[in-house]
């Protein structure tokens, strides 16, 4: 079977949209091939890091991408999924070939405030979520 090709956007990259790509290519079962990237390609979160690193997935070195680059490239995805608001999802190009768009909406840990405690905190809240997420929905579509 040929790898399910999905690229998870959000608005920079730093954080939702990394964590999704983590996890599907984790639980994949090596059917899927996940890339992330964002509308403004921005910096990677070290509070999303950290949360990722707690759970033994260490995205520390990966880089921030710009989905209009990928778009540019010809990349070719069946799914495409926004992991931000429905308005910052409609600013997402639409890529050839793509079998379906779906727009999960995440809480944005680079909009969180308060301590480096409180951030991480919710931050891991959002990371469970997504994970829930990616791990559902590669059950519906198997």
């Amino acid at each position: 079977m040929e790898d399910v090709r999905v690229l998870f956007v959000c608005i920079h990259n730093g954080g939702r949209s990394q964590m999704a790509e983590a996890f599907l290519n984790k639980f994949g079962g090596g059917k899927f091939m996940a890339e992330s990237a964002g509308l403004d390609a921005g910096t990677l979160n070290p509070i999303v890091v950290d949360a990722m690193l707690e759970i033994g997935i260490d995205i520390s070195s990966n880089k921030t991408k710009d989905v209009f680059d990928f778009f540019k490239e010809g990349k070719r995805f069946n799914y495409v999924i926004t992991v931000c608001d429905g308005a910052n999802a409609e600013r997402c190009p639409i890529f050839p070939g793509t079998i379906e768009k779906l727009n999960w909406s995440f809480k944005d840990p680079s909009a969180l405030e308060g301590s480096y405690e409180v951030k991480l905190k919710e931050t891991r809240i959002i990371r469970d979520e997504i994970k829930k997420k990616i791990i559902e929905w590669r059950e519906e579509i198997n």
